[in-house]
């Protein structure tokens, strides 16, 4: 599931500025970056569904190097996936979320817009 809208999507800012503001929410970027992109995940688990969601937030270098902590990052479009085991996370329009699985997600959104307004 895409989300639109967020004011996260096409936001330009200065890669280390950007790991802490996705820090201070709770996304981790961990190895998920190659030398022209990056992701952030926020893992949502539903235990009593025993569930797993993703939602992740994903960016291109427009100047830099990732691989040397000196790059300039546009943002794309927020996903919301579902994780299979032992196959991946699907982002498919047939996926159905949780009502409280939207809710949360729309509400890091929310926090990771704030984040980011407060740096640019």
């Amino acid at each position: 599931m895409k989300f639109e809208n967020t004011g996260i999507e096409d936001v330009v800012v200065e890669l280390n500025m950007l790991d802490d503001a996705m820090d201070e929410v709770g996304f981790v970027r961990a190895g998920q970056w190659d030398y022209e992109r990056v992701t952030y995940d926020y893992k949502i688990e539903v235990l009593e569904a025993q569930e797993v969601y993703y939602l992740r937030v994903q960016g291109y270098t427009v100047e830099g190097d990732i691989g040397k902590h000196e790059a300039t990052i546009k943002l794309l479009s927020p996903l919301l996936g579902k994780h299979y085991y032992p196959h991946g996370v699907e982002y498919g329009e047939g996926e159905v979320f949780p009502k409280n699985v939207l809710a949360k997600s729309q509400e890091l959104l929310k926090r990771v817009s704030e984040e980011l307004k407060k740096i640019s």
